[in-house]
């Protein structure tokens, strides 16, 4: 789990983050969402640990980030795993070297134990035959296996996911977004996407925090979205057609 607790964040005389508290439970899909300019992606950076808040604090399972020495710190990194807008794969490494690499830099196994445990992840996200294949070599949606892979390859606590679904179309999108929903629940992993999806948000948002102009306008689930009578919430998420039409379909159905 990962609390946070009134946190602000400024650059120069602009305040980005104003006052933000919320919570991400463990085993949870929870997904961040808003406009451009609404804070999402800073908001996601002070969650690892990238950006410092001014004020307020963030607590890992009990452990508040603004306590930890450089070691701490440090230890925490090591529990987090990433998935990165475009997958960030290394070019010139193959699949199963891309895996390896958190191994590398983080754990004491063998080469053999690194590979074997590579390829347990690999074949977790369905990804056979392209071990030994290069980035360029295989699909945008492999690719994105891929990535989730060599976030996972370490056993991390907390998972991030940023626009996962970025470039995919909306088939291989889906199967990406329950790929993650169910390694979440799998590992137990507390997993915090920032999305502007809303697939994503009717798939999987078993918890959403909605910003606004730095604010956190509006959290519930992929449920009460449908309920609520937040306009701002409304206006963003209803701008989706399949949205109008999905919602439509819930509320005719009596939920």
């Amino acid at each position: 789990m990962i609390i946070v607790e009134d946190i602000h964040k400024s650059f120069g005389d602009t305040e980005v983050l104003k006052g933000i508290s919320t919570c991400f439970d463990k085993g949870k899909t929870n997904l961040i969402i808003g406009q451009s300019g609404s804070g999402k992606t800073v908001f996601l950076k002070c969650l690892l640990g990238l950006h410092r808040p001014e004020q307020g604090k963030i607590v890992y399972n009990d452990r508040a980030y603004a306590d930890m020495d450089e070691d701490q710190r440090t230890e925490l990194r090591q529990e987090m795993g990433m998935v990165f807008q475009g997958s960030a794969l290394f070019d010139s490494m193959t699949v199963i070297e891309n895996v390896m690499f958190p191994l590398r830099m983080f754990s004491k196994l063998s080469k053999n134990e690194m590979a074997e445990r590579a390829s347990i992840v690999l074949e977790r996200v369905n990804l056979v035959d392209a071990n030994n294949k290069l980035p360029s070599e295989i699909s945008g949606g492999m690719q994105k296996r891929v990535a989730i892979a060599r976030a996972i390859v370490n056993k991390p606590k907390y998972l991030f996911c940023d626009e996962p679904n970025s470039g995919l179309d909306p088939k291989t999108a889906i199967v990406i977004d329950n790929l993650i929903h169910e390694i979440t629940q799998e590992y137990n992993i507390t997993t915090i996407i920032n999305t502007h999806d809303m697939n994503s948000v009717m798939e999987i948002g078993e918890k959403i925090v909605f910003l606004k102009d730095g604010y956190k306008e509006w959290e519930g689930t992929n449920k009460e979205i449908f309920k609520t009578d937040n306009e701002a919430v409304t206006n963003f998420v209803y701008s989706s057609d399949l949205f109008k039409k999905v919602r439509d379909t819930y509320l005719k159905e009596g939920n």
